[in-house]
């Protein structure tokens, strides 16, 4: 199954997108978006059509915002709360939250005890986690349908474009454009050349956001980080974007925590 992720601007436009895919028939839909706690789902939520087996039949408490997302998706989806460095508490309805309820219990999934990078479906890209959660700081929803074959892959970047979705390549970019400034003058103050070397300490500072490197230092990871970047891992670009990647993902930990 080939996963199709959609970037919008607002959950309405999320909300609009998903509830045209259900119409044509997808099912396997994730809907992501920044909540607070201060709205509460006094009913039981059952798990959604695509349950497995042992999931917790029904679930309550605390979630943000829930009533309000599950507009676009099945009434009786499973919702759940996710922890992202830099927003804090994020709201999970449909399959991504059946699989963290499924994993945890549903009292582990309404309490927020699970980060979004080890809640991740399977077939996920987890190098551009970093693009989700960067959409999520912003007060953006996030969109994601599992196609069975490209065809129905084609359908559904379709049906997320009408509803005003961005690429993952255009938001990559956005969030580039919002870092270079100042990676540029810390790079150019350290006497090197930035234009130069741009490439290579962008993908240094964009594998520190890799979950299978978070929290690790460069020292720590390089074994596996030769092995995914061999050509330029050893580079000093590289290396020194890396560290800023570093230091930056701490930055949004500490925001949080704060």
């Amino acid at each position: 199954m080939e996963p199709v992720v959609g970037v919008f601007a607002s959950l309405s436009q999320a909300q609009e997108a998903a509830a045209r895919l259900r119409e044509r028939g997808f099912r396997e839909i994730t809907l992501l978006t920044a909540g607070t706690s201060d709205r509460k789902v006094e009913s039981a939520v059952p798990t959604a059509d695509m349950e497995q087996p042992g999931m917790g039949p029904a679930m309550g408490g605390v979630v943000g915002g829930a009533l309000g997302v599950a507009g676009g998706l099945e009434v009786g989806a499973a919702v759940a709360t996710l922890l992202v460095p830099g927003v804090g508490p994020v709201i999970a309805m449909g399959l991504l939250a059946a699989a963290v309820l499924g994993a945890g219990g549903a009292a582990a999934g309404v309490a927020a005890g699970s980060a979004l990078e080890h809640s991740l479906a399977d077939g996920l890209p987890k190098d551009e986690l970093f693009l989700y959660e960067d959409a999520l700081r912003h007060g953006k929803s996030v969109l994601i349908c599992r196609a069975e074959d490209e065809d129905r892959a084609v359908a559904v970047r379709g049906v997320m474009t009408l509803a005003g979705a961005e690429t993952l390549d255009a938001a990559r970019e956005q969030w580039w454009i919002g870092l270079r400034p100042v990676e540029e003058e810390h790079y150019r103050a350290e006497g090197h050349d930035f234009v130069q070397d741009e490439d290579r300490y962008r993908h240094g500072f964009e594998a520190a956001l890799n979950p299978d490197f978070r929290g690790q230092r460069y020292e720590e990871a390089e074994q596996h980080l030769r092995q995914r970047y061999r050509a330029e891992y050893d580079q000093f670009a590289f290396r020194r974007g890396y560290e800023r990647g570093s230091n930056y993902y701490r930055g949004l930990k500490d925001a949080r925590k704060s």
